[in-house]
């Protein structure tokens, strides 16, 4: 059985109708270089006219490999995970094996001027990492995942997120992400990171200590809070693809918990009251606590509230009868899980049942995990509703169409909004809306419910739910942060080479 988006999503708490949810040139480019930069200023270079691609050259440079559009393995190697952006061409894709490989990519996309990606997972919601007639930095060769015995993790830039929980759980670590087992951990740190662990952890790129990236000026560079500190800033909470391609992420871990998930589903119409009792009760409850409240679309609408606890079910029972009662509703279901930390990342990403291989792509793996057609996109609850049935009037009627809100305070709340490039510190949740279709009904719809959702909740939205139609998109994915951020893009992407429809650069 073929585990879905929508299995994923109903796991995370929305109702039966889901959809689950980048050689030196003479002329001063960039080129590979055989040691790591600690130069705090990049100097800005005087791009050279383009030259054709020359594939075979790069094929020779390559520890990995290049698949162009003649070769067999394109019509696969091409894929990303929504068939919506199957008809995009590539010019190529470089299933690179190191950091030179991907030097070697941006010296050709510099030399060139053809666009360039790079690809973690391939979840991109309007399919950045499959540009048309550009050239795809696979990083899935990419994967490994080593732990230290002080607890630190450096993981390669390709790996997904099952690979993540499998190898720390092994290790008895674990880290806060997202849920979805194939979304890669490039992506998701450098959006920021939401996930079951928020609350009690953080945010993915909290925890980031260093990373080690390919600059759009063609050089190798480690980070961290020491080492060109403003280029760091940016990467936690930057969005993906903004200042380079990073080849490996080192992160502070922690022990594993024994972990219990739940779930309340609540009677058809009682979006409202719930709504009004689950903002008020995330305000203050403990950071071991995570939730996320599903709301699915129709006539009536239905919502569930679904949960992580760190600590056992005596712990948490407790804690779920008071948010009941903040709710003043009763719940037609409840249940609670005990389960192992990677056990519990499985049960969220929709494959409790399979083995930690199996629940992995099947389109480029040997997993048995499948690629899925929707749309989606975002809001960010920025403070507590005055008149929550306003949210459920816009959801009234939306047959097939979820919102996920998920919580994003606790420990993650702490962290001031400029002191990373995530802004929403603060706020009580993302709301990531989607609906599981691409046909043009599907997208009219997934936009007017953002447009009016934003008027009630506010305009802010998560860059990892990064959508092409968003007005004002750059303010709303990165406020206050948004100047420096152009301003680090500009530094260390002098010549655009990585520059694409929403970089920072053109917001």
């Amino acid at each position: 059985m073929a585990i879905s988006r929508r299995a994923f999503l109903q796991a995370a708490g929305v109702g039966a109708t889901a959809v689950a949810a980048a050689a030196c040139s003479p002329n001063g480019g960039p080129g590979p270089v055989s040691s790591t930069s600690t130069s705090p200023t990049p100097t800005t270079t005087t791009r050279p006219p383009a030259v054709p691609p020359n594939w075979d050259k790069l094929r020779g440079q390559l520890a990995g490999k290049l698949v162009l559009p003649a070769d067999p393995a394109y019509e696969t190697a091409k894929l990303a995970y929504n068939p919506l952006f199957d008809s995009r061409k590539p010019a190529a894709v470089a299933q690179v094996a190191n950091p030179s490989d991907v030097q070697a990519c941006v010296a050709l996309a510099y030399a060139s001027r053809i666009p360039i990606a790079a690809r973690s997972g391939g979840h991109s919601y309007v399919g950045y990492s499959t540009p048309d007639s550009g050239l795809v930095v696979d990083l899935g060769g990419m994967k490994d995942v080593q732990v230290q015995p002080d607890g630190t993790a450096t993981i390669g830039a390709g790996a997904r997120m099952m690979d993540v929980y499998a190898a720390l759980a092994n290790a008895g670590r674990c880290l806060p992400a997202g849920s979805c087992p194939t979304v890669g951990i490039g992506g998701l740190t450098l959006g920021g990171g939401v996930g079951v662990l928020t609350t009690k952890f953080g945010l993915t790129c909290d925890k980031l200590v260093s990373a080690q990236i390919v600059t759009g000026d063609g050089k190798l560079r480690t980070v961290s809070a020491s080492q060109e500190p403003d280029l760091f800033w940016a990467l936690r909470g930057g969005g993906g693809g903004n200042f380079g391609i990073v080849t490996s992420f080192t992160f502070r871990t922690e022990e594993a918990p024994q972990l219990t998930v739940f779930q309340l589903q609540f009677p058809g119409g009682s979006v409202a009251d719930v709504l009004g009792g689950w903002q008020q009760f995330i305000a203050t409850a403990p950071d071991e606590l995570w939730t996320t409240m599903g709301v699915s679309g129709g006539n009536p609408s239905t919502c569930r509230i679904n949960g992580c606890f760190v600590g056992s079910p005596t712990g948490l029972n407790p804690l779920l009868n008071k948010l009941i009662a903040a709710t003043g509703t009763q719940p037609t279901n409840r249940y609670t899980l005990s389960k192992s930390y990677v056990d519990a990342m499985k049960y969220f990403g929709g494959c409790a049942s399979y083995s930690n291989a199996q629940c992995t792509p099947s389109w480029n793996g040997n997993g048995v995990l499948k690629r899925e057609s929707f749309t989606a996109t975002s809001r960010v609850l920025a403070k507590p509703l005055s008149d929550p049935a306003k949210f459920a009037e816009v959801m009234a009627g939306r047959s097939g169409m979820d919102v996920l809100l998920d919580s994003i305070g606790g420990a993650a709340g702490r962290v001031g909004a400029t002191e990373t490039a995530f802004p929403h510190r603060g706020a009580l949740a993302t709301a990531q809306i989607y609906q599981g279709s691409t046909a043009a009904s599907a997208r009219t719809a997934v936009g007017e419910v953002r447009d009016n959702l934003g008027a009630v909740i506010g305009d802010g939205a998560y860059v990892n739910y990064i959508d092409a139609s968003l007005a004002d998109w750059g303010t709303a994915y990165y406020g206050p942060n948004l100047p420096k951020l152009r301003k680090v893009a500009q530094q260390y992407d002098p010549d655009g080479v990585l520059s694409f429809e929403q970089s920072v650069a053109k917001a």
